[in-house]
């Protein structure tokens, strides 16, 4: 079996996510469940940064910032959503975030009424 980028700790991540989403089910505001989540990845013992800034540059020159929702282990961004149905403007979004970092691993996870989620990879070379 190939096992790709990061896959123990994105494995790590996911049980976090089923945790929060049977504990709180759908319904409350993406801050809610951004603090519940955080609770369960330091229980793991993983190191997260919650609402980094990051700026974003063209040419070199710094033209906006952003914050990401959730970092772990400086390695994978994630993003998180509390609607309906996940779009194509949500995946674009993380992948931008991606592309405005050296991090290539993203998940993308939404708790709405059924517990969803993405993996994207974008490579910094």
């Amino acid at each position: 079996m190939t096992k790709y980028l990061y896959e123990d700790l994105t494995e790590k991540i996911i049980k976090c996510f089923y945790k929060v989403y049977d504990e709180l089910g759908f319904g409350f505001l993406e801050s809610v469940y951004e603090a519940a989540l955080v609770i369960e990845l330091q229980e793991m013992g993983l190191k997260i940064e919650r609402q980094k800034e990051l700026e974003v540059f063209y040419k070199g020159i710094s033209i906006g910032k952003y914050r990401s929702d959730i970092i772990v282990e400086n390695k994978i961004i994630i993003e998180l959503k509390s609607t309906s149905n996940l779009s194509k403007i949500h995946e674009v979004q993380l992948v931008n975030y991606l592309k405005a970092t050296n991090i290539e691993i993203g998940l993308l996870v939404n708790f709405g009424e059924k517990l969803t989620f993405k993996r994207k990879i974008f490579r910094n070379k």
